[in-house]
């Protein structure tokens, strides 16, 4: 890094990329040996300016240190002038015999050529929101809790914002990618669309009659799909190599359920199959034999890179430093990466050691909820085409959902544990031959991703089996006074126990009301009235929504992980308006925490 200090723009440039050429090529050399099978696959670069915030945002490291500081914050950051005054300007920073850079010299470089992180998106009025949407949650007659969900409501309008002019005009100065139409982002340090997030926000939405809104998202989802071929985690530079769990096809359907706009439909039927092909091809896609012989195609997180992600590249680097060699950090990089893909950016979950992170081994995992996402995809393209009149399209997913349940219930199901467990793919096959399936490969430890495909209407139609995963799930020791735990591990990990979340409350909550057990139903509505009264109850204490809550104490929010708890929160103001309207609040229940 430091010959990068005193170089102009045309040099920065290749010495990135020269050392993007050096590190493949050394990771090359050993990869028939210690790296293989981990880092193979494509490695998609990402841009100039955010190498060069990354410069930044390691010289903040060193500068300010630990306290506070949020690595995400600088690759955030634009640029007042264009990329090469800004390298000049950052060369002539004084530096002391050691190399560092003073606190004052270094605010002083940022005023003078960066902008704030939060100037790239600008304050917009939703158009469709009003004050008291028509209809609005029906069956909630408590007037405390409808009070309350009018504010939940209400916080689309904090949460709205579009790309500044700025960003359309020069986006080779922004880390934000420019779209064209308004976006609702989660909260805080999230100042950008996210991908999965996406989804329970359009439900909120959608129990707001905010539908203009909805499908907004939708199209700019389908704008990154049309530039990169799939969708980004997301709509950042620094985010090009990732997508996140596909749930695109859940928000389309959705949305088409409540307005029934064909065209709609008939625009978004293309990108969707761009994206199946991208989660069924190439590193993603796996093939392996089950114990009777039988192979399937199976799909797993799989980044397209093995560097530090830009957006916390110290702490990365950090983790990285126990490792002994430059390609086992190359191969930690790639995990690192494939785990913020699945959405549990960190778990137990992808750890061969779980207190451990330099044993993450994401991609070594055929994940359950992924590969339920996915089926729900085929099923809803199948759906799509069937509506618009694509007989051939529909019967191929019709199929290819049929043949993907079959390989679930193979190599995920576990009839004596009564739940779908993720399968660790063995280091042993360094070939790109199909794997064997092994029982003792399955992950015995109980997560809330092994009940997801419960959310998927194909798997309600087997009542032993559902009978199972019902009771398996009801002593799981997954449900707690405030919710669904993520796991049985309190590893300090933000998706580990305690924490609950609101994506997976909200699809094992759902899944289990419309699966047409009455029991289910009933259990379904009990945690969804206890996740309600904790996010009261928080707002009541703090004022905001939170993005995670400690599900062992009702109103307390969630912690651990990389980065300090966030609010808004874009995902968890959508279950909650989700939930008041599938249950809604009857006028003698109880709001407060019990």
């Amino acid at each position: 890094m430091d010959s990068i200090r005193s170089i102009s723009t045309i040099e920065f440039i290749f010495v990135i990329f020269a050392s993007f050429l050096i590190m493949d090529s050394s990771v090359g050399a050993q990869s028939s040996t210690i790296c293989m099978p981990t880092d193979f696959g494509p490695v998609v670069n990402t841009t100039p300016l955010v190498d060069f915030l990354e410069l930044v945002q390691e010289t903040a490291f060193q500068t300010f240190g630990h306290k506070n500081f949020d690595p995400k914050l600088y690759v955030d950051m634009s640029l007042k002038h264009n990329l090469s005054s800004t390298i000049e300007g950052f060369n002539k920073i004084p530096r002391t015999e050691n190399g560092s850079v003073l606190a004052s010299d270094l605010n002083g470089f940022i005023e003078e050529f960066l902008e704030g992180a939060d100037e790239d998106l600008v304050y917009v009025e939703p158009v469709d929101f009003v004050p008291q949407p028509e209809e609005f949650l029906p069956n909630v007659e408590n007037s405390e809790m409808r009070d309350w969900a009018l504010e939940v409501h209400s916080l689309w309008k904090n949460l709205s914002r579009k790309v500044s002019d700025r960003v359309l005009e020069s986006p080779e100065l922004h880390t934000l990618l420019p779209l064209q139409k308004p976006v609702i982002i989660p909260g805080s340090r999230f100042r950008e669309v996210y991908y999965w997030d996406s989804y329970w926000v359009i439900r909120g939405l959608l129990a707001s009659k905010m539908y203009e809104s909805a499908k907004g998202i939708v199209t700019n989802l389908i704008s990154l799909i049309d530039q990169f071929g799939y969708p980004l985690n997301g709509a950042r530079a620094y985010y090009t190599n990732r997508s996140q769990p596909p749930l695109l096809s859940s928000m389309i359907f959705d949305i088409y359920s409540r307005t029934g706009d064909m065209d709609f439909i008939k625009k978004s039927l293309p990108a969707l199959l761009k994206e199946h092909e991208f989660w069924n091809s190439g590193t993603h896609m796996v093939t392996i034999q089950d114990a009777q012989g039988y192979t399937h195609n199976l799909s797993r997180y799989y980044a397209k890179w093995n560097k530090p992600r830009p957006e916390s590249s110290t702490i990365d680097r950090e983790t990285a430093e126990k490792l002994p060699n430059t390609c086992e950090k190359t191969q930690l990089y790639r995990e690192l990466a494939s785990a913020a893909e699945s959405g549990w950016d960190f778990s137990t979950r992808w750890m061969r050691n779980e207190s451990d992170l330099t044993t993450m081994s994401t991609t070594f995992i055929l994940p359950v909820d992924l590969n339920a996402f996915i089926l729900k995809m085929e099923l809803d393209i199948a759906y799509f085409a069937n509506v618009t009149g694509d007989s051939s399209v529909a019967l191929r997913f019709k199929e290819a959902s049929q043949t993907r349940q079959k390989a679930m219930n193979s190599i995920f199901w576990n009839a004596e544990k009564g739940q779908w467990l993720d399968y660790w793919l063995s280091k042993s096959n360094t070939s790109k031959d199909a794997y064997t399936w092994e029982a003792s490969n399955q992950n015995q430890n109980i997560f809330a991703s092994n009940f997801i495909p419960l959310w998927i209407n194909l798997f309600h139609s087997d009542g032993l089996m559902l009978e199972k995963v019902i009771e398996s799930f009801k002593t799981s020791g997954l449900i707690h006074p405030a919710g669904i735990a993520t796991s049985l591990t309190n590893s300090g990990q933000q998706w580990d126990f305690p924490n609950g979340w609101a994506p997976l409350q909200h699809m094992i909550v759902e899944g289990l009301a419309r699966c047409g057990s009455e029991e289910a139903r009933a259990m379904a509505k009990d945690i969804a009235l206890r996740w309600i009264r904790t996010n009261y109850a928080a707002y009541k204490n703090t004022g905001t929504m939170h993005e995670k809550y400690d599900v062992e104490k009702c109103g307390e929010y969630g912690g651990g992980g990389e980065y300090a708890p966030q609010t808004g929160f874009g995902w968890s103001n959508g279950v909650v308006l989700a939930f008041l309207e599938e249950f809604g609040w009857s006028q003698d229940l109880k709001v407060e925490c019990h």
